[in-house]
C-alpha cells in the first residue's frame, strides 16, 4: 500500500482535501454469498472484489471519492480499511516469539493512509447524520434548531438518489458546522481513544484471539500513545488471522449493518443483509410480482422494496404478531422517506394474514416466492415440517408462472426440504444450494425453477 496521499487540493474557503488514492477495504458479508456480495460491489462500485479464503469475507480496492458509495452496499455486514495483508504470514512456533512478532510490527505497518481514511469516514458520518438531523428537525428560516447530540442516533439505510443534492448541501456553512470544527479541534488535542479486536481462525497458532490482540494493542499502544478503551473507543484496529493470512485494518463501521431496516424484532428475525443475498439469488425484473409466504418481522420483502422499486411486492404470514411487525417496519420506512423529504415515500407493497397453504392468489399470478422457512428449532418443530414442508412447495407452485417462477427459500431442516422437493419434482427444479451459517446453524439456501408443467395436471406424491 502506498503511504502517500498525493497533492492537496483546496476543497473550499479554509479547507483542505487531499485528492483520491486508492485503498483496499475489506468487509465481513454472511458465509456462503461472498460471491453475491462481490457481484454488488462490482455492479455499484465498478470494483472487482477478491473471496478471502477466510469465510465470510472479501476485498476490493477503491479510490476514496468512492467511500460514500460503500456505505451503500446491501450485502455487507462490516467495513474496514486495510492497514496490510499477509497472505502467507511465518509464524514463529513458540507463544513467546509469535507474540514478539505482533509487537515488532505495529510499528512498521503503513498506517497513514488507512487512518486518513478513517479520518474521511468519520466526516462522512457526520455530514449524513447532519443531513437526518435537518430532515428531522421542523424548517425554520435563518436558523438551524437541531442538536447536535441527537444527528448520531441512528445508522441511515437507504440509499441517497440524489448525490448532486447532497454535495450542494454538504458545501454550505452554518453554525453547526463551525461549532463541529471547533469540537474537531479540542478532540484532536486530546489521545484518541482504541482497541484491537482479533478474529483468529486456525489450529496451528500457539496462542489465543486474546493473546495477540493484548500484545499487539500494547505496541500500537506505545506507537500512537493512543489510550486504550474496551467500550468507548473512537478506532477500533482489526487483526483477522485465517491459518497463515494475516489482515490488519480499521473498522469504518460502528456496528453490523444487518438491522438496518429493521425496528420491531421478532424471535427469529433475518438478518437484513442474508434477505439482500437471497433476492438478489431471484434477479428481480422490472414488474414482477415477488411474494414471501412466510415473512416474519418482513426483512425480505422490505430489502426487497427498496432495492428493486420496479417490482411488487407481497409479504403474509399466518401468525398475526408476525404481520403486525411487518407492518410496523414497513410503517417506520415510510416514515423516514417522509422525513428525509422523499417526493414518493409510499412503497410497492401489501401486506396480509394468510393461511401458507391456501394463498389468496390466484393460480399462476406471481413470478418469484423467496422465504425463510420455520427450521424446526426456535419456531415449529421438525415433525411438523414433514407435512408443512411439501403441502408448502404445492401451494407455492400453484401460484407461481410454469416456466419462468422461481424460489429461493432458506431452510436448516436440510433433509426434510430435500425429501419434500422430490415429492414435488414435478414442480420444481433445483438449481443449486447456497450454503450459509445462520446464528451458528449450517442451513440451506435453496434455489428452484418451476417447471412448465400444469399444477391441475400432477398427482400429489405419497411420502415413502
Amino acid at each position: 500500500m502506498s503511504e502517500g496521499t498525493g497533492p492537496i487540493t483546496s476543497a473550499g474557503e479554509g479547507e483542505e482535501v487531499p485528492q483520491p488514492f486508492s485503498v483496499t477495504i475489506g468487509a465481513t458479508v454472511p458465509t456462503g454469498f461472498e460471491h453475491t456480495a462481490a457481484e454488488e460491489v462490482h455492479e455499484k462500485i465498478g470494483a472487482v472484489a477478491r473471496v478471502s479464503k477466510d469465510r465470510g469475507r472479501i476485498y476490493f480496492e477503491i479510490t476514496t471519492d468512492n467511500l460514500p458509495k460503500v456505505h451503500h452496499l446491501k450485502s455487507v455486514d462490516n467495513l474496514f480499511v486495510v492497514v496490510e495483508y499477509y497472505e502467507n504470514y511465518q509464524f514463529k512456533d513458540s507463544k513467546e516469539e509469535a507474540l514478539l512478532d505482533f509487537q515488532q510490527l505495529a510499528s512498521t505497518l503503513p498506517w497513514t493512509n488507512a487512518l486518513e481514511v478513517w479520518k474521511m469516514n468519520n466526516s462522512v458520518k457526520k455530514k449524513r447524520s447532519r443531513r437526518r438531523g435537518a430532515a428531522n428537525s421542523k424548517p425554520k428560516p435563518s436558523s438551524d434548531a437541531s442538536d447536535p447530540e441527537k444527528l448520531q442516533t441512528e445508522p441511515e439505510a437507504l440509499q441517497e438518489k440524489d448525490e448532486q443534492k447532497d454535495a450542494c448541501a454538504e458545501q454550505e456553512t452554518d453554525p453547526q458546522t463551525e461549532q463541529d470544527s471547533e469540537t474537531q479541534e479540542q478532540a484532536e488535542n486530546k489521545p484518541l481513544k482504541f482497541r484491537v479486536t482479533c478474529n483468529r481462525a486456525g489450529d496451528k497458532h500457539s496462542f489465543t484471539s486474546n493473546d495477540a490482540a493484548r500484545d499487539f494493542g500494547g505496541a500500537v499502544q506505545e506507537f500512537f500513545q493512543w489510550k486504550a478503551d474496551m467500550t468507548k473507543f473512537d478506532v477500533e484496529v482489526l487483526l483477522n488471522i485465517h491459518n497463515n493470512e494475516v489482515v490488519i485494518g480499521i473498522a469504518l463501521t460502528e456496528e453490523s449493518l444487518h438491522r438496518r431496516n429493521i425496528t420491531h424484532f421478532g424471535p427469529t428475525t433475518l438478518r437484513s443483509t442474508l434477505a439482500y443475498g437471497m433476492l438478489r439469488l431471484c434477479k428481480p425484473q422490472v414488474s414482477d410480482v415477488i411474494v414471501d409466504p412466510m415473512c416474519g418481522t418482513g426483512a425480505i420483502p422490505l430489502e426487497g422494496v427498496i432495492e428493486w422499486t420496479h417490482s411488487f411486492f407481497l409479504s403474509g404470514d399466518n401468525h398475526d404478531m408476525a404481520v403486525s411487525r411487518t407492518v410496523n417496519n414497513i410503517n417506520h420506512i415510510v416514515k423516514r422517506r417522509q422525513d428525509g423529504g422523499s417526493a414518493s415515500p409510499g412503497l410497492p407493497i401489501d401486506t396480509a394474514q394468510w393461511d401458507l397453504c391456501h394463498l389468496p392468489m390466484r393460480t399462476s399470478s406471481v413470478d418469484i416466492i423467496t422465504t425463510d422457512m420455520p427450521f424446526g428449532k426456535r419456531m415449529g418443530s421438525k415433525k411438523k415440517n414433514w407435512d408443512l414442508y411439501p403441502s408448502c412447495l404445492r401451494e407455492m407452485a400453484r401460484v407461481c408462472r410454469p416456466g419462468t417462477g422461481r424460489a429461493v427459500v432458506l431452510t436448516q431442516d436440510k433433509k426434510c426440504f430435500q425429501k419434500a422437493l422430490v415429492r414435488m419434482s414435478g414442480l420444481w427444479r433445483k438449481s443449486h444450494t447456497v450454503w450459509v451459517n445462520v446464528g451458528g446453524l449450517h442451513a440451506g439456501v435453496f434455489v428452484l425453477r418451476r417447471t412448465g408443467a400444469n399444477f391441475a395436471g400432477l398427482p400429489w406424491k405419497p411420502s415413502s
